[in-house]
């Protein structure tokens, strides 16, 4: 079941996506418990589940099919397949699972790192393929307070995309309502929506820092 929530602090509509297996496999990424090796299996498998509420605003285009046996009228997607655009390092886990499903896509990177003191977002590489007029996917499993993925967005509004949609695992309110107010049309597809930030930025409950959970560090 996806749950759609306009909230007070959304500029466009904010959907989690309410399902048992995603709902069981975040709580199992929350765990202290929960080892490298799973955590970056779980993380991966939730980026694979996102895929179809990520990616059912796009168009489709009506084909004949030659089945065997017989034709037939079918669909398939009106242009190129979406560009995934992950921002490193922790993008990349989810970024496994969604070439998964959406296997030809074009794939690009932009790596930022927080500041600790400001919070603000560092940037220290982006390279990214032809994004104008192409569907972007931006993945990064957390939307803590929202600056490095203003960031990111920024950076992908540059090249004129014809609509991008964020991925994450786990947003916080002051994240979703920073970005709504500098990118209201981008969607935001995630797995669960918690309570707060703390006085250091970090999700609450949350996960951890995901990037060290995926990589050992």
């Amino acid at each position: 079941m996806t749950f759609q929530r306009t909230c007070f602090y959304c500029g466009d509509v904010f959907r989690v996506i309410e399902h048992p297996v995603i709902a069981s496999w975040t709580d199992r990424l929350r765990s202290t418990g929960t080892s490298t090796e799973e955590f970056r299996r779980l993380v991966r498998q939730i980026g694979q589940l996102l895929v179809p509420s990520a990616t059912e605003h796009l168009l489709t285009t009506e084909i004949t099919v030659h089945t065997p046996l017989a034709d037939t009228t079918g669909r398939q997607l009106d242009g190129n397949t979406p560009v995934v655009v992950s921002v490193l390092r922790a993008g990349n886990g989810l970024l496994d699972g969604v070439l998964q499903v959406l296997s030809d896509a074009d794939v690009g990177f932009i790596g930022l790192a927080r500041d600790h003191e400001s919070l603000e977002a560092v940037e220290y590489l982006v390279n990214l393929p032809r994004l104008a007029n192409r569907h972007v996917i931006v993945v990064d499993p957390m939307l803590a307070t929202g600056h490095s993925a203003v960031a990111a967005l920024d950076r992908v509004a540059e090249e004129d995309p014809a609509s991008v949609t964020l991925m994450c695992v786990v947003a916080a309110p002051e994240g979703v309502q920073h970005l709504a107010s500098h990118h209201p049309e981008v969607r935001v597809v995630a797995a669960a929506l918690d309570e707060k930030l703390n006085d250091s930025g970090y999700i609450l409950p949350g996960l951890g820092d995901a990037g060290d959970r995926l990589y050992g560090t």
